[in-house]
Formats: structure tokens, C-alpha cells, sequence
């Protein structure tokens, strides 16, 4: 509501003082909404509680003992699931609200300990052995579940973020993870299968009309993973530098497409990112192997980022202003 018009349209004698006088006591007294400032505060709470039950062990564990620590953070989880099972609502493959303000906060607590619980009982017992996949991969599931079946896109974060970590693990040798030897290629072809997965995912959601809203969460990981895996293969495979080059592009531009299509501004400026770093990589090789002979390049280098930095500025406000008006339409 804008006091201002009103106060035209009563200057142009189109609205009455009476009028006028609800318009500007409504505004005055307008509630404020703090719903997000609220789930903010929750959602912190959760990442505090569980981070100080970390410290708390950390300091305290030649005291307490394993079997105690485990004990208690079993009981958590096991109260939180026990609590969300009994309050959910009836699943259904649409999106499905939450059946009080304190439920997805306490599953998001449930499935923390969870994941809690079973990386302290891989360090604590070895339960698991050398196979650290497994470690990951049960988590990966019960969180995959929970997020389905209690819908909630928080846990699908976290779900998908041990698939990225069991991925990882399970393709890389032993050696390699023990050495910290992580230029490992096999590593960069999984984050491009991975992220390709995640975008098919996303796509299959909403053609299937199965959590729908769960695409954009999908999609957002699997642009990142396929940016980052391209731009990784860039950095270390120097013989192919440039066909890695031409893959980003290719990214780039199905992504642009996808941004185009959803009105996605934030899609739209990572995509504008990742691709300005590989031009930019490009850009500076080229520069530096001129500059073997003459320092001329250099100063062509910092021009180049001077001036791309203003385009890139520039691109981003046309295209949002153009996002920003096709929504008013």
C-alpha cells in the first residue's frame, strides 16, 4: 500500500478525508510479519544445539565414555523421530506443509544426531572397518527417505550432500584418500555424473508431478557440481584444457536456457560466474604465453579484467531489470 497515491488521489479529490484517514491509520499501524526472522532463529537454534553437544563430547569424552556419548545421542534422535512419525501428515506425492511450526526443526535435529550417531560409532568402534562408503551410504538413505516421506527440503540438502560425499568415497581408492591426493580424475568424472543425476532428478520431479518442489534443490546442486567438475578438468588436464573450455560452455548455455525459461535470476548470475572464471583462465593462459617475449600482455591482462568486470556488472543489472519486468507483466 502507498500512503503516497492516496494522498494524491485525495489532493485530485478522487478519494474522500474519511478515506484518507483509514488509508494513513492502517498504514500506521500495519503489523510487521516475523515469520522468517522467527525459522532464522529456530534453524539456528538446531545448528547451536548440535554443534555444542559436539563440544561438549569433544571435552568431556575421556569422562563420559563412548557407550554413554552414544547412548544419549541415540536417545535424541530416536525422541525426534518418534515425534515426527506420530505428527506427520498422511505423504502424498505433492508438497505436503508441515503439521506445526516445530516439526521440521525437530526432524532436522532427529536426522542431525542421526548423522552424528553413526559417524561416531565408525570412529569410536570401527563398526564399518576400512569401508567408509558404508558410513556414508546409511545415512545417505535414511536421509533420502525422511525427506521424501516427511517432505522436507532442508533434510534433502543434507541427503544430497552424502550422496556427493559417498560418491566420492566410493570411487576413490584408499590410497588417495589417505594421501590426500584429490587431483585424482576419477573424481572429476564422478562430480559430472553426479551433477548430470541431480539435474535429471529435478527434471524427472516435475515431470512425473513427484515433489515437484524439490527440482529447484536438485538443480541448484547439480549446477555447482557440473561447474565445478568442468572447471577442475580445466585447471589440471592441461592437454585438453581447451575441451573442457567448450564443456562449460556448454553448460553454461543449457543453463541459460533453464534460467531464461524459470525467470531465475540466481541461476543466471552463477551460470555468469562459473563461465567468467573459465573465460578468464583462458584469457590469462594466452596472456602469459605472450608475455614470455614482451610485458606487453600484462597490461592487456589487467585491462581485460577491468573491463569484463564492468560488462559482466552490466549484463547482470540489463538481465535482472529484464527478469523483474516480465514478472509484472
Amino acid at each position: 500500500m502507498d500512503p503516497h497515491l492516496f494522498k494524491k488521489l485525495h489532493a485530485e479529490g478522487l478519494i474522500t478525508d474519511d478515506a484518507l484517514q483509514k488509508v494513513t491509520t492502517l498504514e500506521e499501524h500495519r503489523l510487521f510479519s516475523l515469520h522468517w526472522e522467527l525459522k532464522t532463529i529456530l534453524y539456528l537454534g538446531v545448528v547451536l544445539l548440535s554443534g555444542g553437544l559436539g563440544i561438549l563430547i569433544y571435552k568431556n569424552i575421556d569422562t563420559i565414555g563412548h557407550q554413554a556419548i552414544l547412548a544419549f545421542i541415540a536417545a535424541i534422535c530416536a525422541g525426534c523421530f518418534t515425534y515426527c512419525f506420530r505428527n506427520k501428515a498422511p505423504f502424498s506425492p505433492l508438497k505436503v506443509p508441515a503439521p506445526n511450526t516445530a516439526f521440521d526443526y525437530i526432524l532436522l535435529l532427529g536426522c542431525l544426531t542421526f548423522v552424528t550417531f553413526i559417524g561416531y560409532l565408525q570412529f569410536a568402534y570401527t563398526v564399518f572397518g576400512t569401508a567408509y562408503g558404508l558410513a556414508t551410504f546409511i545415512p545417505m538413505v535414511i536421509l533420502f527417505f525422511s525427506a521424501y516421506y516427511f517432505d522436507h527440503l532442508g533434510v534433502l540438502s543434507l541427503a544430497i550432500t552424502n550422496l556427493a560425499a559417498w560418491a566420492g568415497i566410493a570411487v576413490t581408492p584408499l590410497r588417495i584418500l589417505r594421501d590426500n591426493a584429490f587431483e585424482d580424475s576419477r573424481l572429476i568424472y564422478t562430480g559430472l555424473v553426479l551433477g548430470l543425476l541431480l539435474v535429471l532428478l529435478g527434471l524427472t520431479s516435475v515431470r512425473r508431478n513427484f515433489k515437484s518442489h524439490f527440482e529447484f534443490t536438485y538443480t541448484n546442486f547439480g549446477l555447482h557440481l557440473l561447474f565445478i567438475a568442468a572447471l577442475a578438468g580445466q585447471f589440471t588436464q592441461y592437454r585438453v584444457y581447451g575441451l573442457w573450455f567448450l564443456g562449460v560452455g556448454g553448460i553454461a548455455y543449457y543453463f541459460y536456457r533453464y534460467a531464461m525459461k524459470q525467470r531465475s535470476f540466481y541461476i543466471f548470475l552463477v551460470l555468469t560466474f562459473y563461465t567468467y572464471i573459465s573465460l578468464s583462465y583462458m584469457i590469462v593462459r594466452l596472456l602469459a604465453a605472450m608475455a614470455l617475449q614482451d610485458a606487453g600482455p600484462l597490461y592487456l591482462g589487467f585491462v581485460y579484467f577491468i573491463f569484463s568486470a564492468f560488462v559482466s556488472i552490466k549484463v547482470l543489472i540489463i538481465v535482472n531489470r529484464k527478469m523483474k519486468a516480465h514478472d509484472s507483466l
